[in-house]
């Protein structure tokens, strides 16, 4: 069943075991980050593996006392924070693995399976960038080995930085097309704002600061609240007001449309990147 924000914090974490993460970029970081914020773990309970010397020396320096290493330790938890192409390089390199959880984009469980020694629980999960600021959101899938108790670990790491649902590896096409490249379409959102305000009159600093404000004010009410997307609209558009003109202009010109199509379009570009 998937599991919303509010339920995920009802979550107990569980035992830690020793937990490394294999690649110390953005998002290995964020994730690292997360657990440590959220006391998911102590420092010495973390292992940052990072290939390049130069990002070992970084990343060192920003999480004292989580260890840092050059290669894949033996027998321990795995969260796989690398490009794509370099997953099952990585899945050979590791030793007697206990969990494997996989954040590349595209790379199936098949596949990651095939790369481990069998029987090895692998959890495949779609993240999104908002996780670098804690506000992530994430969809958890389970491989063939992998149990209830595997699926719940990855849920409590994603947790950290962010909420977390759920789903067979199927949806995660449709999950990619969404959250996973939803930000971009939010992005994009906040440009065409802020250009709006400009040809409107404002100076281009304030339209940027009314546009990013509007956007978060809108997205913490819309998740804190509960309400529907449609009653939270109704509930700011007056009969005959400004945003009902607005909101006319934006139907007409079919943005609503073009938003389904663009989420149907990354999610069937998902599915010919995993075939």
């Amino acid at each position: 069943m998937p599991l919303g924000r509010h339920d995920l914090r009802a979550i107990p974490f569980g035992a830690v075991t020793k937990l490394q993460m294999i690649g110390g970029g953005k998002m290995g970081q964020a994730l690292v980050g997360g657990l440590l914020t959220a006391s998911w773990a102590a420092p010495d309970e973390l292992t940052i593996v990072e290939v390049v010397a130069e990002q070992r020396a970084a990343v060192a320096a920003a999480y004292p006392g989580v260890e840092v290493v050059e290669a894949p330790v033996a027998d321990v938890d795995s969260v796989l924070a690398v490009k794509p192409n370099l997953v099952a390089e990585v899945c050979a390199g590791l030793t007697s693995p206990r969990r494997v959880l996989s954040i590349a984009a595209g790379v199936t469980i098949a596949s990651i399976e095939a790369a481990l020694p069998d029987g090895t629980s692998v959890i495949r999960v779609m993240p999104n960038t908002p996780a670098l600021v804690g506000a992530g959101a994430a969809a958890v899938a389970g491989g063939t080995a992998a149990t209830d108790d595997d699926v719940a670990w990855a849920v409590e790491v994603l947790s950290a930085v962010g909420a977390a649902v759920v789903v067979t590896e199927p949806l995660l096409d449709a999950v990619t097309g969404l959250s996973g490249s939803g930000p971009a379409y939010v992005f994009l959102i906040a440009e065409a704002l802020i250009d709006a305000g400009v040809s409107a009159g404002l100076p281009a600093e304030l339209a940027a600061t009314l546009a990013g404000q509007t956007l978060y004010g809108a997205a913490k009410l819309l998740v804190e609240s509960g309400t529907a997307p449609s009653e939270l609209r109704a509930g700011v558009t007056t009969p005959a007001g400004t945003t009902a003109a607005g909101l006319r202009v934006l139907e007409q010109r079919g943005v609503r449309a073009a938003m389904i199509d663009a989420v149907a379009a990354a999610t069937e570009r998902s599915r010919e990147l995993g075939d």
